[in-house]
C-alpha cells in the first residue's frame, strides 16, 4: 500500500493571505492569485469544470479558463460535447482552481449562459491549428472501435481547416459561469487554513471569513 499520509502537499514557504485587506471585488483578488500562481506552477489556468448529468450525478473535467470579466470566468467547448449538453439542461457549475506550489485553493459557483456567437467564434479561431482540428473531428466522448477511424478523421478535419481557416463550428461555444459564491483558500502548516467567502447580494459582493 503507498504511503498517502507520506507525500508532501505543500512547499515549506506558502504566502500570506491576509483577508482584512483584499479587495472589494473577487474578481481582482482571483486576477492577483492567477498572476502570482503563473510565476510558479505549470497551468495555473487549468480548472475542474463541474457539472451534473441527465440523472443528476456529479460530473467533472479539467479544462482551461478562457478569460474573466464583467460577465464572469469564461471556459468554453462544444455545445454537443457531454458538458455542453449537460450545460445546456441544467446551467449550472463550479468551477474550482488548485495550485499546489502556493498552497491556494479558488472555488466558485454559479449560473451559466453562452457569450454571444460571434464571441465564440473569436474563441475558437484565437485557438492553434491543432486544437481546430481536434474540434471539428468531433465525436467527443464517445466509445472508439477503431483508432483508425480516429486517423481518417483527423485528417479529413485537417484537410477541411487548412481550406476554411476562418471558420468555427456553430456548436463551439463559450460559458460564462456568473459565480454567486467565489472562496478563496490559503494553506497553512499548522491546519488554521485561512478561508474567505464573497458572497453575491442585491447591495454587491460580502466577505465573511470562514472557519477552516
Amino acid at each position: 500500500m503507498v504511503a498517502l499520509r507520506g507525500w508532501p502537499s505543500f512547499p515549506e514557504e506558502l504566502p500570506v493571505f491576509t483577508p482584512e485587506t483584499a479587495p472589494a471585488d473577487p474578481r481582482e483578488l482571483f486576477l492577483e492569485w492567477l498572476t502570482e500562481a503563473g510565476e510558479h506552477v505549470l497551468a495555473p489556468h487549468a480548472v475542474t469544470l463541474s457539472t451534473v448529468d441527465a440523472d443528476g450525478a456529479p460530473d467533472a473535467r479539467v479544462v482551461i479558463l478562457k478569460d474573466v470579466g464583467p460577465g464572469g470566468w469564461a471556459v468554453a467547448t462544444s455545445s454537443e460535447s457531454p458538458k455542453g449538453l449537460q450545460l445546456r439542461k441544467d446551467p449550472r457549475a463550479a468551477l474550482t482552481f488548485f495550485w499546489p506550489g502556493r498552497g491556494r485553493q479558488v472555488r466558485l459557483r454559479g449560473p451559466v449562459s453562452p457569450a454571444a456567437p460571434e464571441v465564440s467564434a473569436e474563441d475558437f479561431l484565437a485557438r492553434p491549428p491543432a486544437s481546430r482540428v481536434e474540434a471539428f473531428i468531433g465525436h467527443q466522448s464517445q466509445v472508439l472501435h477503431d483508432p483508425a477511424e480516429l486517423d481518417a478523421a483527423a485528417a479529413e478535419a485537417e484537410r477541411w481547416v487548412g481550406e476554411n481557416p476562418g471558420v468555427a463550428p456553430e456548436t463551439w461555444t463559450r460559458y460564462l459561469v456568473d459565480p454567486d459564491e467565489v472562496e478563496f483558500w490559503q494553506a497553512s502548516h499548522d491546519r488554521r487554513h485561512v478561508r474567505l467567502r464573497y458572497r453575491k447580494t442585491e447591495r454587491g459582493w460580502v466577505t465573511e471569513r470562514l472557519w477552516p
